[in-house]
């Protein structure tokens, strides 16, 4: 297979099963052909190391935020550093914010509350943000289309159409991750309905390690098979959809 040029546009490379190698991790990642890499902070003890790893690594940018899963982080001490960050150009988007109610590890009302203060802080600063959302498609639907002007990505798309053309409507950004490589995958009509210039794909490792490697480790590298199953799943030229994937990363995120 001809090799391909694309942008991991969301993973964990402070993560314990990453970060003690990441400088492998980095490595491997350039040989199979990502050039960038986004790596997000999802809690603020978190913050600095994924700044430190972007100012280390020309093809590392961070991102920082509060998880939904511990909204109750989202105070105001914490925004006011967040606003540090974005303000002074250290991150390219604020997240991952938004709302889990599969797991439900945080009060609804506080996800919500967390996801709310993070896209006025987006409009505030003009970063886009990062969204998580599980099992709360109309809440996240309808929080986006009550902010204007504040653009941003569902990550590891996983949710309903109705939901995806909310996001669209916005003119939000969708990504998909390794699950679209499962056998029981069943929502390929999803990644064929996003256009060309909204979608994305990433890893969100060391999490869901695509198919040959589901199970293992994920990590930055194994981008290209998401990105591999996406352009076969709509029909398009690997390396065509690969650099379109870029080309919206880099957008997405200001890259130049």
């Amino acid at each position: 297979m001809s090799p391909l040029s694309v942008v991991d546009s969301h993973c964990h490379l402070t993560d314990e099963r990453l970060f003690p190698d990441v400088e492998g991790v980095l490595e491997r990642a350039r040989a199979a052909g990502v050039e960038t890499v986004v790596t997000i902070g999802t809690h603020r003890a978190d913050w600095a190391r994924v700044v430190e790893l972007a100012g280390r690594f020309p093809q590392v940018r961070a991102v920082a935020g509060v998880h939904p899963h511990t909204a109750d982080e989202a105070t105001d001490e914490a925004l006011a550093e967040l606003r540090e960050l974005a303000l002074g150009g250290r991150i390219v988007a604020l997240g991952e914010t938004g709302l889990d109610y599969f797991y439900d590890n945080a009060p609804r009302e506080a996800q919500r509350a967390s996801f709310l203060r993070h896209l006025e802080l987006a409009r505030d600063t003009g970063l886009p943000v990062v969204v998580h959302t599980r099992s709360a498609d109309a809440d996240t639907a309808g929080i986006i289309a009550d902010a204007p002007g504040v653009v941003g990505v569902l990550h590891c798309f996983s949710g309903g159409r109705a939901l995806l053309d909310a996001a669209l409507e916005a003119g939000w950004y969708v990504s998909f991750a390794g699950m679209i490589t499962f056998k029981k995958y069943e929502d390929a009509e999803l990644v064929r309905a996003v256009p060309p210039d909204r979608i994305l794909v990433e890893t969100d490792a060391p999490y869901l390690a695509p198919i040959p490697f589901r199970g293992k480790t994920n990590e930055p590298a194994l981008v290209v098979h998401t990105a591999r199953k996406a352009a076969e799943m709509r029909g398009e030229d690997p390396a065509e959809f690969a650099a379109a994937a870029a080309r919206n990363a880099r957008a997405l995120y200001r890259l130049g």
